[in-house]
């Protein structure tokens, strides 16, 4: 083997990975174990996993190098590992959704996702945090435990939620990729607040089956990678029609293609409007407007012009949506009392609780109504560029669980069933990540998978990675 298995491999992008593993200069076998060494050294820390599937990743890791040796290649995954959030069933492997009130069950069947991405090649490590029942973006979880953002390994800074331990471990080289859910922003926050790639996808592009509800109106799947590329390349392997998901049989099959064979040059894009910028961090609206700069650098014309409806009444709505379907799946639950929650997701839960038939109708017919102006308004842009998060990641000491600041340019994007690629845009000058999001029309993920790659072409800001983690 000529190329070390050093930091340096941990933190490399999918593509680069996957050249080593062609040529024959590292196996996937050593992949797995180099990224197992970092777990058992590094996660006591940061508590990205919940369950670690060791013995049966270096089996896979076994398998798929003998394939390799016979000449057959899955595909741009083969041999790549992926950890998990834990709202995903993986048979014969518990499933706690973030939770200790009932004992963890046990997958009889694979998600559809999973099985999707093993298929291409991918090997599981294992089965990453989340908030309880995923229903929080700070990334707290008081029954389970709260991963560490790995940017800050003196003072223990919220990684955001809810996807928050698949997040770490891609930004802290503990997998080459992770698996995510977006309610309200479960994947781009803490990829925005994390320094690495997370995508929002339409809903429905990705099966849903075999996962933990919150909110079906508005769950989706997507990936977290520290590379654009690398998220086009997760999203072909677990996107398409799955007869188990109802949702997803509207689901195009098609594949996003070679990013850097495309230009942006031309395409307008809708920046965030004046009377929203007061409620965004100084410093996150400097990394911002330097980032909007690079992307007018790239070609791209800016577009300014007011919402159809605000940030904070397209918050409300979509958090109201989220208390009610998510009373309706789990109210039972969380309404005994013997049982332990975390109790700020309990409140959340039981806010569902309130909301009438008549009130959960009119809530339906906003979001129809919002996202109509919504397409109407998209005729003069074709990707808005807004912050990811209004702020950079604070110490978990200091998170008022009453408020919801990572929620404001999050959850429009759910109510109305656009999709978003979160993207590494810079840093606080407390050495924290801050992200821009490129959003686009409902199944328009190729477009800004294209907008994100161009961005990163042109800058430098996800190649970076974590001091103290070598």
């Amino acid at each position: 083997m000529t190329a070390r298995l050093d930091t340096a491999l941990a933190f490399a992008s999918i593509g680069r990975l996957q050249a080593l593993l062609s040529s024959g200069e590292i196996r996937s076998r050593e992949l797995v174990e180099l990224h197992l060494s970092r777990i058992e050294r590094f996660d006591p820390g940061l508590h990205a996993y919940v369950d670690l599937h060791a013995a049966q990743a270096l089996a896979a890791a076994d398998g798929l190098d003998a394939l390799r040796r016979a000449g057959v290649n899955l595909g741009p995954l083969h041999g790549i590992t992926v950890a998990v959030k834990d709202l995903f069933d993986i048979e014969g492997h518990p499933t706690t959704g973030g939770s200790r009130a009932l004992p963890a069950r046990t997958a009889g069947a694979t998600a559809t996702a999973v099985l999707k991405l093993r298929q291409a090649g991918a090997i599981v490590l294992g089965k990453t945090h989340t908030v309880e029942y995923a229903f929080g973006g700070w990334g707290t979880n008081a029954v389970m435990g709260t991963p560490r953002n790995p940017w800050d390994l003196q003072t223990h800074r919220v990684p955001g939620g809810s996807s928050s331990g698949s997040a770490v471990a891609v930004a802290a080289g503990l997998a080459c990729a992770g698996l995510g859910t977006d309610t309200g922003g479960s994947v781009r926050i803490p990829a925005g607040l994390c320094g690495v790639v997370g995508l929002k996808t339409t809903h429905g592009v990705v099966s849903r089956h075999g996962l933990i509800e919150l909110c079906p109106a508005h769950d989706t799947v997507g990936p977290i990678t520290r590379d654009v590329a690398d998220c086009a390349m997760l999203l072909d392997a677990i996107a398409g029609p799955d007869p188990l998901d109802a949702v997803s049989h509207a689901s195009p099959v098609r594949r996003t293609g070679p990013l850097r064979t495309r230009s942006v040059r031309g395409l307008r894009a809708w920046v965030l409007p004046d009377e929203e910028r007061d409620r965004v961090d100084a410093e996150v609206l400097a990394v911002y407007d330097q980032a909007l700069e690079a992307f007018q650098d790239l070609g791209m014309t800016l577009v300014g012009q007011a919402l159809p409806a605000s940030l904070t009444d397209s918050m409300q709505i979509a958090g109201e949506l989220m208390s009610a379907e998510g009373y309706a799946h789990l109210g039972p639950l969380f309404e005994r009392d013997d049982l332990h929650f975390d109790p700020h997701v309990r409140r959340r839960i039981l806010l569902g609780r309130d909301i009438s038939a008549a009130r959960y109708q009119h809530l339906l017919a906003s979001r129809l109504g919002a996202r109509q102006a919504m397409r109407e308004a998209m005729t003069a842009a074709d990707v808005c560029i807004f912050p990811t998060n209004a702020i950079a990641a604070i110490p978990v000491a200091e998170v008022d669980e009453m408020l919801a600041p990572l929620s404001l340019l999050g959850r429009f994007v759910n109510l109305l069933d656009l999709c978003s690629l979160a993207i590494p845009a810079g840093f606080t000058s407390a050495g924290m990540p801050v992200s821009v999001q490129v959003v686009g029309p409902s199944l328009g993920e190729p477009l800004v998978l294209q907008v994100g790659h161009a961005f990163q072409g042109a800058t430098h800001w996800h190649l970076a990675r974590p001091s103290g983690l070598d």
